[in-house]
């Protein structure tokens, strides 16, 4: 769908913050250390700008309002060591700075495959994190276009944190103040004394102490319609509207993300039955649930203030599993009462603040989400609705084009995340997929009239 290009690196700096400060350490939350050590990428693509402004420009005003950025997210501009004085990794705030890439790329944006991220966006357009915790690079395209990606650790910063720094970044480069100043305090995320909690069997499920048997098998005979590939498409706001009616039809309506994880969690089970696979008969659905509203709940619009702030990870990830056959013969609403109820076991404040207790009384030990660690087909399906960065991402050219998230190679995990369609028909939602390609051929094959492969006459590029 797309051309072939190459990119040429035409330099490599660091940028550190502009305002430096002093050397600290910043520990991580109880809600942080849940999470594996792994990086996560988002990338911003812009049309060349109308008002004319140069390239060489347009750069300068991204390292100089990087700078600043990072001087109000210092922890970024650091790294995760080990802090012999606390006895575990924390983020040493040491202000080493961002390894920022200035690179060209030989394509028009028009022409870029954004459907088949594996050819047009990894090892091209999205940096690798070869250090510290956030990675930069700006790549000039042959339109006068413009890419910008971002490597995060996400041990660090969430998908809500990361949209808070690149949109304070954008406000920053645009000589405005950030709507958002995050803070870092560990206070409004500090278990209770004593630790208290109502059911440990509840969090046993969520949570898993990592040792080497939990850990997936790297089969280097694996086959290669196992292998995980990267998707992404677009679905119309009335295929949305009908999948929601369809799982609303037990009189119980559903939001449309509930809708939607039903459908995705039916057709993999639908696909796992069609290939007849013995050994893999079982489908899991774990779905990250934010707790900053939450946790606010009841507390006052001081708090509510300091936990849309907050500056870390804040989610939990229940996940529930059915058999393949079962998800087959079941209809799509039934299922969606499953993906309710996985829900609603989560979304109280109650079990945010359970959670950071127990975790308190295991924090010596290596915790993981059992979602990763499964050893039957999990999937992890997210929410990136709230994230409206067709808006909230203009650096002074020109709102985003496009955007989506992406996962690299080096992770093994299943992910599915929606976002925003564009801004010409924002009923439309964009689907990134990380699956195994045995089950993508699947979805694309029974399912095309749901997603379609985005494309640059979809995206008005």
């Amino acid at each position: 769908m797309g051309k072939s290009f190459s990119v040429k690196v035409i330099e490599k700096v660091v940028v550190g913050a502009e305002e430096p400060w002093n050397d600290r350490w910043l520990p991580f939350t109880n809600l942080d250390v849940v999470l594996p050590t792994f990086d996560a990428a988002s990338f911003f693509c812009y049309n060349k700008p109308s008002h004319g402004s140069s390239f060489p420009t347009m750069l300068n005003t991204l390292k100089a309002s990087l700078s600043q950025a990072l001087t109000l997210f210092y922890p970024l501009a650091g790294d995760i060591q080990w802090n012999a004085a606390a006895g575990e990794n924390q983020i040493h705030c040491n202000n080493q700075g961002v390894d920022f890439t200035h690179a060209v790329a030989d394509v028009q944006l028009k022409e870029l495959d954004f459907y088949n991220p594996d050819e047009s966006i990894e090892g091209k357009l999205v940096p690798k994190k070869l250090r510290g915790v956030l990675a930069v690079q700006v790549t000039e395209l042959k339109c006068g276009g413009m890419v910008i990606g971002c490597m995060f650790e996400h041990k660090t910063a969430d998908g809500y944190s990361a949209n808070m720094f690149i949109s304070a970044w954008a406000d920053m480069a645009r000589a405005k103040t950030p709507s958002m100043l995050p803070s870092f305090s560990r206070s409004v995320l500090k278990p209770r004394s004593p630790p208290t909690y109502s059911c440990s069997s509840v969090f046993e499920h969520i949570v898993a102490t990592l040792e080497p048997s939990l850990m997936p098998d790297n089969d280097e005979n694996q086959n290669d319609d196992d292998q995980l590939i990267n998707r992404v498409y677009y679905m119309e706001g009335e295929q949305i509207n009908k999948i929601q009616l369809l799982a609303s039809e037990n009189g119980s309506k559903r939001s449309k993300f509930e809708a939607f994880i039903s459908f995705l969690w039916k057709a993999i089970g639908m696909s796992m039955e069609e290939l007849g696979n013995e050994k893999e008969r079982y489908c899991n659905v774990a779905i990250p649930v934010d707790g900053r509203r939450r946790l606010s709940e009841g507390d006052g619009e001081e708090k509510q203030k300091l936990m849309a702030s907050h500056f870390g990870n804040v989610v939990t990830l229940p996940f529930g599993g059915k058999g393949s056959q079962e998800l087959v013969e079941m209809p799509l609403s039934n299922v969606a009462t499953e993906v309710h109820e996985l829900l609603h076991t989560v979304t109280g404040k109650d079990h945010f603040v359970d959670l950071i207790d127990w975790v308190e009384e295991r924090r010596s030990h290596l915790l993981i989400p059992r979602a990763f660690v499964n050893k039957d087909m999990t999937v992890i399906v997210s929410s990136g609705q709230r994230f409206q960065f067709m808006n909230e991402m203009d650096f002074g050219w020109g709102k985003v084009a496009f955007g989506s998230c992406h996962i690299p190679p080096t992770r093994k995990d299943c992910y599915v995340m929606t976002l925003p369609g564009p801004i010409t028909n924002n009923q439309d939602w964009v689907v990134y997929m990380h699956l195994p390609i045995k089950h993508i051929n699947y979805i694309e094959a029974h399912a095309s009239h749901v997603f379609k492969p985005v494309n640059a006459d979809y995206l008005n590029i």
